[in-house]
């Protein structure tokens, strides 16, 4: 899934006041962090995920997290990514259109 630059807009917009949900430590992407995200996605589609100082470069936990989990990153900025996953059955959000 790729997300158009106006569809990425509309996340960013949304996810400005998420809390992060998901922390990435020293240990880097675990089976535990990858299940918190998977639970997570499915629960609210777009979560904030917190890569700690002395973990792994936030570039490659989001590689990481998106191959295993099938995500796109909306946004990365400083240490934190902002994930989007749409719902398999039911998406609430919906993005705009590409135009």
């Amino acid at each position: 899934m790729t997300l158009t630059g106006k569809q990425k807009r509309y996340l960013r917009g949304l996810g400005h006041k998420l809390k992060s949900v998901v922390q990435i430590g020293k240990q880097g992407v675990t089976d535990a962090v990858l299940a918190q995200v998977e639970s997570n996605l499915l629960a609210h589609e777009l979560i904030k995920v917190k890569v700690l100082e002395g973990g792994p470069e936030r570039d490659a936990c989001a590689d990481a997290v998106c191959r295993a989990t099938g995500a796109v990153v909306a946004q990365g900025l400083g240490r934190t990514l902002l994930l989007y996953r749409p719902h398999p059955e039911q998406p609430r959000l919906q993005l705009p259109h590409a135009s």
